[in-house]
């Protein structure tokens, strides 16, 4: 099992839902994040300029069993992406463990 952590532009989270919903993906938490880039560069947008660090972001939070890792990446990439500087980042870690606290289920189908 992997847990997948995106941090993506608030604005692409319909769009990235819809694609993880297509690709069976149908349980995630989220949270609504502001957090602190490396990039300096600012944009302007309608005359007003503003840092790309400062765009509001939604925090993904994902278990999938290894077979649906890559399928899931693939999807945030293609939904959550504006080929701009400030699109966001995911991680992969592993898991080592994960119970259904209402039946004991543990493992895999826990996940059910």
């Amino acid at each position: 099992m992997k847990k997948i952590e995106a941090i993506i532009r608030k604005s692409k989270f319909k769009e990235v839902k819809e694609a993880l919903h297509d690709v069976n993906v149908n349980f995630f938490s989220y949270w609504d994040v502001t957090g602190v880039g490396n990039e300096k560069q600012g944009h302007v947008y309608r005359g007003i300029s503003y840092s790309t660090s400062e765009i509001q972001r939604r925090y993904l939070s994902i278990v999938v069993n290894d077979d649906f890792v890559q399928p899931t990446i693939d999807a945030i990439i293609k939904s959550a992406a504006t080929d701009q500087i400030g699109d966001g980042k995911i991680f992969v870690l592993t898991i080592e463990e994960a119970y259904r606290i209402r039946t004991g289920e543990k493992g895999v189908e826990s996940l059910n």
